[in-house]
């Protein structure tokens, strides 16, 4: 028995594997990149109380929308919410989507240097610089005004540019390709939880100790999940020194033929051509359309048509993320079976549960804006409908992990970073469109989520494959292949995967 085994077996008659600590550590990632990023979208309600209506004045009264759902415990007159900041609804979409200006010029710089330096500090880094910024964003706000507030949520958006660029590159180091069906599902799926936490508990925190409370607190939140994961988690399986042999031989045997030591220099003119990439860029912008509307504007939603004070708010909106994060896991479990048993092939289930992910939330969306003033059946639509956006981190989610392993950051940043142009657009889109905050004006913004998300998935369901591309091992991938035969990998085990 080695030193490293029996170091691990005193902890407990079984060592939890490092690459499930690592993936657990991801997940907590996500969802503290996630609860800072839009914990915003439920702050800005109390922030801006009644959300500037009447040009930036937000004491004056307008007319109600004759298609609104009754406001409560009003009997005559405009329900007033006094808020601290008088913005009006372009200046609020531009708020909301600002963070992005600066989160998609990360993503390709972070995806190239995880691939050089591994993506340890790269993923650490990038959540420390954005907790640090999510603690000044009160005083930014307060003292700065809207010009400081937006720069503010931009640099948090450069430091967390990095996030998922560098979790690909760790996955692909650390998880083989049957158990990324479930454990890349349970890392991404952090984005549900991170949104689920985002969205119940700043409403609570709001109402408990005002607005401010909320950067404080995730800021925080995501400053100890820094010192932690730094100190227990590492790029690459032969780097940790509290690994077990069993372990570390059974991630050489399922990974050494894809993910090689030595990565050649990057394969920039195939990867530009890339028709599966592409179409896997296409597939990200829908899903990411679809996201944000939702991550971002369905507080403001609740609280234009449905009337829900913030608190409220905050819990219903989390709710059709309890079920995405439900439908994910069970996704990831699923996926992997088909696959395990040979039922489909890698590219059918990306495709299938994309496909799934795509039209199904998208019909949800239109079905719930019909729904009325029936606050359980349009908070049940939702829930049912959107909870199979789930199905998309088993489907195109983890695809980038099939084309190439040895590039899975460099493709991250590539598809999640132009994928997030999304972030900037649809906030603003929605606050032009519902400017007057009625039930029609947002029917109209959920039309077009239904048909930017369906248009996108077919592009994808054309182009998608499951296959690892030749230029995984570089632009001249099938020298560099044979010579990673020669040096002792199988070659079946390379064809194998070239043919999954």
């Amino acid at each position: 028995m080695t030193e490293k085994s029996e170091w691990c077996r005193r902890l407990g008659k079984a060592c939890m594997p490092q690459r499930h600590v690592l993936a657990i550590m991801g997940l907590l990632a996500v969802v503290n990149a996630y609860t800072m990023r839009i914990s915003l979208s439920v702050a800005i309600v109390s922030m801006i109380g009644n959300l500037g209506r009447g040009n930036g004045n937000s004491s004056a009264i307008v007319d109600r929308d004759p298609n609104s759902c009754p406001y409560p415990d009003i009997v005559e007159g405009e329900k007033i919410i006094e808020g601290e900041f008088d913005w009006d609804t372009e200046t609020v979409g531009i708020i909301l989507g600002s963070f992005y200006w600066g989160y998609i010029f990360t993503h390709l710089p972070g995806g190239i240097l995880s691939e050089k330096w591994g993506g340890k500090y790269l993923l650490s880094v990038g959540i420390l610089s954005t907790a640090i910024f999510t603690l000044v964003s009160p005083v930014a706000a307060r003292y700065g005004g809207p010009s400081w507030f937006i720069a503010v949520r931009v640099l948090m958006g450069l430091g967390e540019g990095t996030t998922f660029p560098a979790l690909n590159a760790l996955l692909a180091q650390w998880i083989p390709v049957e158990e990324r069906g479930f454990w890349g599902t349970l890392v991404f799926s952090g984005s549900q939880v991170g949104t689920i936490v985002g969205t119940a508990l700043t409403g609570l925190l709001i109402e408990a100790w005002g607005w401010e409370s909320v950067f404080y607190f995730y800021g925080g939140c995501a400053f100890i999940w820094f010192i932690v994961f730094t100190l227990i988690c590492y790029s690459r399986p032969d780097e940790h020194p509290y690994i077990t042999e069993e372990e570390l031989e059974y991630l050489n045997e399922k990974l050494g033929d894809t993910v090689s030591k030595d990565i050649p220099p990057i394969p920039w003119k195939s990867v530009a051509t890339s028709v599966p990439l592409w179409g896997l860029v296409v597939a990200q912008i829908g899903h990411d359309w679809g996201f944000f509307t939702l991550i971002t504007d369905l507080p403001l939603y609740m609280k234009d048509v449905l009337h829900y004070k913030v608190g409220k708010n905050g819990l219903v909106s989390s709710l059709p993320y309890v079920a995405m994060w439900s439908v994910s896991l069970s996704s990831g479990l699923l996926a992997d079976w088909l696959l395990k048993k040979k039922y489909l092939s890698t590219t059918n289930v990306r495709k299938i549960f994309t496909t799934v992910a795509s039209v199904l939330p998208a019909v949800g969306l239109l079905v719930a804006s019909y729904a009325g003033c029936n606050e359980i059946a349009v908070v049940t639509i939702f829930c049912v409908f959107i909870a199979f956006m789930g199905a998309f981190y088993p489907g195109m989610k983890v695809n980038a992990l099939d084309l190439s392993p040895n590039y899975a950051g460099l493709l991250m940043a590539i598809v999640n970073g132009i994928g997030s142009l999304s972030g900037i657009v649809t906030p603003y889109v929605a606050g032009v469109i519902a400017k007057d905050h009625t039930a029609e004006q947002w029917r109209t913004v959920f039309w077009i989520v239904f048909a930017v998300m369906n248009l996108t998935n077919l592009v994808y369901v054309l182009t998608a494959t499951g296959k690892v591309q030749p230029w995984n091992w570089g632009e001249n991938g099938k020298d560099f292949n044979n010579d990673q035969i020669q040096r002792g990998n199988s070659k079946k085990a390379i064809e194998m995967e070239t043919k999954a």
